[in-house]
């Protein structure tokens, strides 16, 4: 399955399995971004992302780690 940055839960749950020990609430957007560029299924333009997209991500990451 390739993800998107629409897919904002899975991309979530592919984060936390990836970065289990870390803090979504501590993660800066830039980082965020690379993190989720750089994830095997990810498959979409990395210029295509913006801020709304980033927080989602990090909303769904967050309840996921809580």
């Amino acid at each position: 399955m390739s993800l998107k940055w629409s897919d904002s839960q899975e991309i979530a749950l592919a984060l936390l399995e990836q970065y289990p020990e870390v803090d979504p609430k501590t993660v800066r957007f830039t980082d965020l971004h690379r993190w989720i560029c750089e994830l095997e299924e990810f498959d979409d333009a990395p210029k295509h992302s913006n801020e709304r997209i980033l927080e989602a991500v990090i909303m769904a990451w967050l309840d996921e780690y809580e």
